[in-house]
């Protein structure tokens, strides 16, 4: 097997190993064209448009490793999930923190450069399924590009961190919100958005990367019967796969993180998200392949234009996206040389697809997969599992992978020459229970048609160690010609961070238990670790400064693992809490952290339950649809929100309806529920925390620790 770069373009330019040769100055077409060739610099998303995560620089390498060391870091000042890869370009690092906030650095000292904040309301937190977190920047000219979580593309000056201009990309209206990092093709910039759990519309936009005017949309899902006269013929096409009255439910198919391009081919590849609602009895009654949820669609950047479609999931229920990384190579399958586009979504599936016509070329599963026995390589689909429609049957289903996925948005990496493909996996299954008589919330919570509440952990210590013990995490080599596994590193718990490849033959990953390790890329054996105090989502990458190698990565425990089932299953790893930092190592480093501090949780003491038991039925629900996700499973949060059980407010109905009801914490991301909730359900709420909390106090055990 072996790589080449993908479309190098005659009279490119020579870009030398240390980068010296490398212009100064403006990002443009020939410099993103040959990102992979330019070491000293990490200019996209990605580190080139194929999306390989693959950096030759081998100073660090299996012999020096050993003495890799922290060569500086920068404490952030947002102390939520941490997910964005930095850009250097040129001696600087760029980075994104949460709530979209960017900062730059000089790249070999740390030395503060400037720093933007695009001050994004606090109340657009509610709107987020899965964090306030931010994944990167896009560079063009000399300007970066920013996607806020509130919906806006904003342009900043390179040097200064300026605003050039900032354009709102979505209804801000509706509980849209953009937490990718955009990309440039020949100076328009691409950028998708989220909002699926909500309500939405999923679709891509692009704009003039000079004054920001939007270019073209397309639209992954079919709107209104109104639009059907105007829509292209793509459109049409998908109109014919959805039933009922999608369009009032949003029908969803947001593009929130994957794209890759060929410049060869002059494609550029989409990763689409799944339904609004997930029910798709709700959201599309009769079924239909609901086109084009959870696909992979390939459009000219020009136009926008639609050229072919790869769908995965085919009436997707379950919440399995195909937004998941996707990563494009030229590898020999069966003595031919293929170009092919290699992607692990959710559903556990690994697919490697041509990525000219878009026709399967093979899929396997790379996690223990119970919803399909396969994929029937003739027509492209899922053999799905009859019981698994539970959309159909009516009668819940346990399905692994669950809604996280058997990968989630965390990036892979390739190497090229160990023709392996490392996949940040997950093990977990989720339970789906179907929800009767279930009606949209506009104003606020899940709307996703399927009971949150009714799979909630039980109070019972035996079944959530049995719980935690089976969901786990692991770092699995993947060899895409054969699918099979080559080997992996096996974590006890899920959510751990993204890849970097490297020509030293080394394979860096983040864990959520709160290190940075670096791999052998051969066969997996560890060749060095650090602390990091927190744990480690995000994905490193490589640069060089005056020809010294690099290492970086956003340290900071989040994400919604951490806030919505972490508090449950990653007691088995320990819990970490968020410590929100720039890490970068260099051989020689001598740089140290100071000590980790404790971890200090309020002590369980709740105060003694008063409410009804016959009342809980209806509290259980409201907390599991508008509180869960961001408080936690069965009311047992996270390190890095407000743990309700332990609310210093928790005996206080007064302070807490302030709160719920009327949004005094707004600013914090804490809004008012009085749109959806009455205040008597909201007291049932609080009484439903003080219900589980004297629960957990009494049984002890997993989830009940006081630090």
């Amino acid at each position: 097997m072996r790589n080449k770069f993908l479309g190098v373009l005659a009279g490119a330019l020579a870009l030398s190993a240390c980068g010296s040769d490398v212009p100064e100055g403006g990002i443009d077409a020939d410099r993103l064209i040959n990102a992979a060739q330019d070491t000293a610099n990490w200019i996209t998303y990605g580190r080139d448009y194929a999306e390989q995560r693959y950096s030759p620089l081998d100073q660090v390498n299996l012999e020096t490793v050993s003495d890799l060391g922290l060569a500086w870091y920068a404490d952030l000042d947002t102390s939520r999930g941490q997910e964005a890869t930095p850009l250097v370009m040129d001696g600087k690092l760029y980075v994104t923190t949460a709530w979209s906030k960017v900062k730059a650095y000089n790249a070999a000292t740390g030395e503060p450069l400037w720093e933007y904040d695009p001050e994004v309301p606090g109340e657009t937190a509610v709107k987020a399924c899965c964090d306030v977190v931010n994944r990167g920047l896009a560079a063009w000219g000399d300007r970066l590009y920013l996607g806020t979580l509130d919906g806006r593309l904003i342009a900043l000056d390179r040097d200064t961190g300026e605003e050039v201009w900032s354009e709102v990309t979505v209804d801000q209206s509706k509980a849209y919100t953009i937490t990718g990092a955009p990309r440039v093709i020949n100076g328009k910039v691409l950028i998708g958005n989220g909002g699926a759990e909500y309500g939405v519309r999923g679709y891509i936009s692009a704009y003039d990367a000079d004054d920001g005017e939007m270019l073209w949309r397309f639209y992954t899902v079919p709107g209104s019967p109104e639009e059907a006269e105007t829509e292209s013929e793509a459109m049409a096409a998908a109109r014919e796969t959805w039933n009922g009255e999608w369009w009032k439910l949003g029908g969803g198919g947001t593009v929130w993180d994957a794209m890759a391009y060929d410049p060869e081919l002059d494609l550029l590849y989409i990763g689409v998200g799944n339904g609004s609602p997930w029910n798709q009895a709700y959201r599309s009654p009769g079924g239909g392949d609901n086109l084009y949820l959870s696909s992979i669609v390939a459009l000219r950047p020009e136009t926008g234009e639609y050229v072919w479609h790869y769908q995965s999931t085919p009436g997707e229920t379950w919440d399995f996206t195909a937004t998941q990384h996707i990563m494009l190579a030229d590898i020999e399958i069966d003595g031919t040389e293929r170009q092919v586009l290699m992607q692990a979504p959710k559903n556990g599936f690994f697919y490697v697809i041509d990525r000219a016509t878009g026709e399967l070329i093979s899929a396997d599963n790379y996690v223990p997969v119970n919803w399909a026995t396969g994929i029937d390589v003739e027509t492209g689909r899922p053999i799905e599992v009859p019981e698994a429609r539970f959309d159909k049957t009516g009668v819940p289903f346990v399905s692994t992978p669950g809604a996280g996925g058997g990968h989630n948005w965390h990036p892979m990496a390739f190497h090229p020459g160990e023709g392996l493909v490392y996949i940040p996996a997950i093990e977990a299954a989720f339970p789906y229970f179907p929800e009767e008589n279930w009606q949209a919330d506009p104003a606020r919570g899940f709307n996703v048609g399927v009971d949150q509440s009714a799979g909630a952990m039980p109070a019972d210590n035996a079944v959530r160690e049995g719980a935690a013990a089976a969901t786990k995490g692991s770092l699995i080599a993947w060899d895409p010609v054969t699918q099979t596994e080559r080997w992996r590193v096996q974590y006890p718990g899920p959510w751990n961070g993204g890849v970097l490849a490297t020509g030293g033959g080394i394979v860096f990953q983040g864990t959520a238990g709160g290190y940075f390790n670096a791999y052998n890329a051969a066969d997996g054996s560890q060749v060095w670790s650090f602390a990091a105090q927190t744990g480690v989502v995000a994905p490193a990458m490589t640069y060089t400064v005056d020809g010294e190698q690099y290492v970086a990565v956003l340290a900071g425990w989040g994400g919604i693992w951490a806030l919505a089932p972490g508090g449950i299953l990653n007691e088995t790893s320990g819990p970490v809490p968020n410590i929100s930092r720039l890490l970068v190592f260099k051989l020689g480093g001598t740089a140290e952290l100071p000590p980790a501090p404790e971890l200090a949780r309020r002590p369980l003491d709740p105060p003694p339950f008063r409410g009804n038991v016959n009342d809980l039925a209806q509290a259980t629900y409201d907390y599991g649809r508008y509180c869960g996700g961001c408080h936690g499973d069965a009311a047992i949060g996270s390190t890095v929100l407000p743990d309700l059980r332990r609310s210093a407010v928790l005996d206080n109905s007064n302070t807490w309806q302030q709160i719920v009801h009327d949004g005094a914490l707004s600013f914090n991301g804490m809004v008012g529920f009085s749109d959806s909730l009455s205040a008597e359900r909201i007291e049932g709420i609080r009484q439903y925390v003080i219900f589980r909390a004297n629960q957990d106090k009494e049984l002890g055990g997993i989830g009940a620790q006081g630090g």
